[in-house]
């Protein structure tokens, strides 16, 4: 049975390998994300089209035609190599795609080429104290004071914010109105007088998330994304971007090809574990389902390329994937013995702990980004239409 995609597409597979050995060198290592060698790095991929390759020209991106197969090759040979496949982030991931389908053409023009070119960092001000799981129920509010926006409230669990640049914020400007109806998306920069961030640090020893506090800030009236008190309809575009963006299986396939290797090279009592049937099972089992995760992706994207409704394949995503990859860093851990349990500074650490580091980072996300159990609520209510959750009445 012939499993290439034929000669087209074999001779772009080869070009991909040949660009990734040819400037392995190039690649980031794990810099800081303003590192100048990141920016270079994401700069060559947008130009020969292995990243932001749909994007329009004039939007920054390299303004090709959508191509599912040199996608899925573009993803394969990067995860195969180990070598990232550009810039990442709650910006690229999420706004600007958002942006591309609802934001004015100024916003377009004015954010999305820097964005994608790193120098512009985003955070999200969704959640608050009060406003988790039920985030409609935000109380972070904007009044319209002339030409601006005043902004008051506060923000929690909010990522990267002690390094962003902008922040795209959820606002409540309809007081008076249903909780859904009451809300507004707008974009502002982190420097902007009035803005507190207070770092909190995690089990990872990170300060991964922020409070933020926002008091009497003011924005532009015009840096707001759709129309005033439709916000949530921009939310729920941002969530699914988020959602699908948590359960990457090319993000995935390299660290499953980085846990193979390993496997290879830790040996007990002279034998490798890759050799030891128990861990080799494990190791199948997670394969079998990364292998799953890629071609639901296959099917998302099919599913956009004919203009097809793909709710319930996408509703999985978040789910799956942080559970799946939570595992797989499980199974590292296991593999690497009594190193396994060292983290931070220890001597005889391998690998700058990364297996460690992703396991305790992946429980977090299991929880950020919409529980595993608000999950599996949305799926059975809204993709396969089973009754709803009942809920407590205010009396018990």
């Amino acid at each position: 049975m012939d499993l290439t995609y034929g000669a087209e597409y074999e001779k772009f597979r080869n070009e991909v390998r040949t660009f990734i050995e040819s400037h392995r060198s190039q690649a980031p290592d794990g810099a800081g994300m303003r590192a100048e060698k990141n920016r270079a790095w994401q700069k060559m991929l947008i130009e020969r089209g292995y990243t932001a390759r749909t994007i329009p020209r004039e939007y920054g991106g390299h303004g090709g035609e959508m191509d599912i197969l040199k996608s899925r090759i573009i993803a394969e040979e990067f995860a195969q190599a180990q070598v990232p496949g550009g810039l990442g982030g709650q910006g690229i991931s999420m706004l600007v795609p958002t942006l591309l389908e609802m934001g004015t053409e100024e916003q377009k023009r004015q954010f999305i080429p820097p964005t994608l070119r790193g120098e512009m960092i985003w955070c999200q001000g969704y959640s608050e104290p009060n406003a988790g799981s039920d985030l409609a129920s935000l109380r972070t509010n904007a009044v319209l004071d002339g030409d601006d926006w005043v902004v008051n409230g506060q923000k929690i669990w909010t990522s990267t914010a002690q390094y962003a640049d902008w922040i795209f914020c959820l606002v409540r400007t309809e007081p008076n109105a249903p909780k859904h109806q009451g809300i507004s998306f707008l974009l502002f920069s982190m420097k902007t007088p009035g803005i507190e961030v207070r770092p909190l640090k995690t089990m990872t020893g990170d300060a991964t998330f922020n409070e933020v506090f926002f008091t009497n800030v003011r924005v532009p009236k015009g840096q707001i994304v759709g129309r005033r008190g439709e916000g949530w309809l921009v939310a729920n575009s941002i969530l699914r971007h988020e959602r699908s963006s948590l359960g990457d299986p090319n993000i995935m396939l390299t660290r499953l090809n980085a846990l193979t290797e390993l496997m290879k090279t830790e040996t007990v009592d002279g034998s490798r574990l890759i050799d030891n049937p128990v861990y080799r099972e494990r190791l199948m089992k997670i394969q079998g389902e990364v292998t799953a995760m890629r071609l639901n992706d296959l099917r998302l994207l099919s599913a956009k390329l004919n203009n097809k409704s793909a709710n319930l394949t996408g509703m999985v995503v978040k789910l799956k994937g942080t559970e799946l990859r939570h595992d797989l860093e499980s199974l590292g851990i296991d593999v690497l013995g009594e190193i396994g349990t060292l983290y931070g500074d220890a001597p005889y650490l391998k690998d700058d702990g990364q297996f460690q580091y992703h396991y305790m980072f992946y429980l977090g996300l299991i929880i950020g980004g919409g529980t595993s159990q608000i999950q599996k609520n949305i799926i059975s209510e809204r993709g396969l239409g089973m009754p709803k959750e009942p809920k407590m009445s205010k009396e018990a």
